[in-house]
């Protein structure tokens, strides 16, 4: 085993692991954070989104040897702090616009929305329809148009 060090919401962490362990397997089992989902870990339902730099990227198809000391991973419990306050714009935005169903994918979701957002905001634009549609995270209970709904209001207060 070799010891892996980067920081995760905020904080410097270190996990004791092989250097092939996917980083959904060292976030949730071995450090506690289990706001990414396991879906797939094929980087298909995206479930597990969460940041890496401030850009979204899908954990379970990363192993840990590829994450740097330097590199900076947000997870869906990381992100009010991003903003400094209780929930994140994009958090209340789910809330607002009664998002969720089951549940189980709106973590990764909500990851996806604000890297789509900050993206968007880096080219001095706004968010179109072909933006929402790059979307790619499955819901399984088919909350699309509230999805929608929710990125948009939520953009509105980044």
């Amino acid at each position: 085993m070799t010891t892996h060090t980067f920081v995760l919401n905020g904080q410097q962490v270190s996990a004791d692991v092989d250097d092939d362990v996917r980083l959904l397997w060292v976030l949730r089992d071995v450090l506690g954070v289990t706001g990414p989902k396991y879906g797939c870990a094929l980087d298909v339902c995206k479930a597990c989104t969460s940041h890496i730099n401030g850009k979204a990227f899908n954990p379970c198809s990363v192993q840990v040897k590829d994450i740097e000391p330097t590199d900076e991973i947000t997870t869906i419990e990381g992100l009010p702090a991003t903003v400094g306050t209780e929930l994140h714009p994009m958090q209340q935005a789910w809330l607002d616009n009664d998002v969720a169903q089951c549940g189980y994918c709106q973590p990764g979701q909500i990851m996806a929305a604000v890297a789509l957002v900050k993206l968007v905001r880096s080219e001095n634009r706004e968010i179109t329809d072909a933006d929402l549609d790059s979307l790619r995270n499955i819901c399984r209970c088919g909350t699309y148009s509230r999805i929608r709904q929710a990125v948009v209001d939520g953009a509105k207060n980044m």
